[in-house]
């Protein structure tokens, strides 16, 4: 036998990696959460949580921060998988927040920004110390400064210039009451790569990830469905096109691409040729600014 037949593809190191820090936190830290949304992303990580702590049932409860702007698909696909694997769903509520004065609207209709302190009025109620979420560093520039443990502040906020350093997997958990940890086991892997993982492990996913038929209209040069959250402007005119989305946001803010992909492997086969993440080519609320994520980050989002 070969030294070669030893080693790990690209897909089993990122897998064992993943495991490994869901393990490591579970082992470090009092009471973690794992953000679960529906969208592709939270899948993979759920998948990996499963086989991180098999076969018990996973020591954390998940978490969606519900904006009340969702798609119906990706919603729908939420309760039945928590359902399925019988795991205890938090949902911290924006329209909810609303209602009680926590946070107010905006006046464009999104409701991207006032989840911070709804999610982070959750971490302080539930007494979350980590929270796992499905950032990857290829999305975009302010992820892709994040550690794997990145330290939050009592206040729920990120400094970029006060991170820890992280040597090979060696990962530093400590922290003061009332701080906590963001966590992401997806830091190394690409869009490709979790498409890959998807094909491999037969994961389901919402069928708007696949390409299909919607009524959409044409706004900055983005691809937006015409639903209750997200309506044309004067002079936007709709009209019906094959798509499919790359990413799950906010149907208000959320574009989706025009695709003939109807299956995995045509969604790899279109991604691998692709030179724009998903986030840079579908999401409305990172073209507010250049420094649009990274501003979210400090005051607290995801």
């Amino acid at each position: 036998m070969t030294i070669h037949e030893y080693q790990l593809s690209q897909l089993d190191y990122l897998e064992a990696e993943a495991v490994h820090i869901f393990r490591e936190v579970a082992a470090e830290l009092e009471r973690p959460v794992l953000l679960f949304s529906g969208g592709k992303d939270s899948i993979v990580m759920l998948r990996l949580a499963e086989k991180a702590f098999w076969p018990a049932p996973m020591p954390f409860p998940v978490m969606h921060v519900d904006t009340g702007h969702n798609f119906p698909e990706v919603l729908e696909f939420r309760d039945r998988r928590v359902a399925e694997l019988g795991v205890n769903l938090v949902v911290a509520s924006v329209p909810d927040a609303i209602e009680r004065g926590l946070v107010a609207e905006e006046p464009n209709g999104s409701r991207n920004r006032i989840q911070t302190p709804v999610l982070l009025e959750a971490v302080e109620k539930h007494r979350f110390t980590a929270l796992f979420g499905g950032a990857r560093r290829d999305e975009e520039k302010a992820r892709a400064k994040e550690r794997v443990f990145s330290f939050r502040d009592d206040f729920g906020q990120w400094d970029p210039k006060n991170q820890r350093p992280e040597l090979w997997n060696l990962y530093n958990g400590r922290i003061h009451l009332g701080e906590s940890i963001r966590v992401f086991p997806l830091s190394n892997w690409t869009e490709l790569d979790v498409w890959h993982y998807i094909q491999r492990e037969e994961i389901a996913v919402p069928s708007i990830y696949y390409a299909h038929d919607r009524e959409v209209f044409e706004r900055d040069g983005m691809l937006f469905a015409n639903n209750e959250f997200c309506r044309p402007r004067e002079g936007e005119t709709t009209f019906v096109a094959k798509v499919r989305y790359r990413t799950v946001g906010d149907a208000s803010l959320t574009a989706a691409v025009r695709s003939d992909a109807d299956t995995v492997e045509k969604v790899i086969e279109e991604i691998a040729a692709t030179r724009l993440t998903e986030r840079g080519a579908t999401r409305g609320d990172d073209r507010v600014s250049e420094a649009a994520m990274e501003d979210r980050k400090k005051e607290g989002y995801f």
